[in-house]
């Protein structure tokens, strides 16, 4: 990866979701703003605040796709990311930090 890039491979559960009610919506549904999940696989040289292995939050519509190995990941730069998961928050705050 170069410069300020990530590869993030997106979240399996992010293809589909249940409502409260149990009807499923399919990925391609349109919704207002919908964030998405995903965890980084590699990072750029001048990647400061995300390191690989990381759980970020970012928006679908700014991302590139590419396939490696038949696997799709996305490209995002890393002022794409609006939020990153704090591994073993252990119930603690919201565990995230923006």
């Amino acid at each position: 990866m170069l410069n300020d890039r990530l590869l993030v491979e997106l979240d399996p559960d992010a293809a589909e979701r249940r409502s409260s009610g149990g009807i499923v919506i399919p990925a391609t549904a349109a919704v207002g703003k919908r964030l998405a999940w995903g965890t980084v696989v590699a990072a750029g040289q001048q990647v400061r605040q995300v390191e690989v292995g990381n759980r970020v939050l970012f928006d679908p519509d700014e991302r590139g796709e590419v396939e490696l190995d038949a696997r799709t990941y996305l490209l995002l730069r890393e002022k794409d990311v609006h939020a990153v998961a704090q591994p073993g928050a252990g119930g603690a705050g919201t565990g995230l930090y923006l």
